[in-house]
């Protein structure tokens, strides 16, 4: 099982409160599934990327925002999805992941700790 968290959910947001709670359960039901999980061979992960550029960004934000999105990380920029989608990849295929459960995988564009 692979959750879809966010950086949200690690550090908060002011702006994004209901989000980053949502998003921080997210990562704990990740820790609690991987727990109960285990025995059944069920292995519970989750990504939890920051800015990553999709259609919901312009939809979502007003222009000036959409021109500096993802600017806040080292590397100066939003990803894009298909940057993000090997995380998954690795989480899904066992013969790269099969000793991890009950992880968060954050791809943050350098940023090293979350906050």
């Amino acid at each position: 099982m692979i959750n879809t968290g966010s950086v949200n959910g690690l550090r908060g947001n002011k702006s994004l409160i209901d989000y980053s709670a949502t998003k921080g359960a997210v990562h704990t039901l990740t820790f609690s599934l991987a727990q109960a999980l285990l025995d059944r061979g069920i292995r519970v992960n989750c990504v939890a990327p920051g800015p990553v550029w999709t259609p919901l960004t312009p939809a979502t934000f007003p222009p000036e925002r959409v021109e500096t999105f993802g600017e806040q990380v080292p590397m100066d920029r939003a990803a894009q999805p298909d940057e993000i989608a090997p995380s998954y990849v690795f989480f899904a295929a066992d013969q790269l992941s099969s000793y991890y459960t009950g992880e968060v995988l954050a791809p943050l564009g350098g940023e090293t700790t979350p906050g």
